[in-house]
């Protein structure tokens, strides 16, 4: 299965709403992660955009994943 590098965008007030951005596709995870570090690097100081790698069996797939709403993890008092 590959790797998919996508940037993803949205507007400020608007977190619901994502823009998928398909940067590349890689084979091997260390190549997917190496390349989303250099995107990471580059992208302005200020930028909202996230760099993110998703390992997935096609683009749908992945695209899925990126836009499926997730509930923000409870930190415990030892995790802060």
């Amino acid at each position: 299965m590959p790797y998919f590098i996508y940037k993803i965008s949205s507007q400020e007030g608007m977190s619901l709403v994502k823009n998928l951005e398909l940067i590349t596709e890689f084979e091997s995870f260390k190549e997917a992660k190496q390349y989303a570090r250099e995107k990471r690097r580059e992208l302005p100081e200020d930028s909202n955009d996230l760099i993110k790698v998703m390992f997935a069996d096609n683009q749908l797939h992945a695209e899925e994943q990126l836009l499926e709403h997730r509930e923000k993890p409870i930190l415990m008092e030892h995790e802060k």
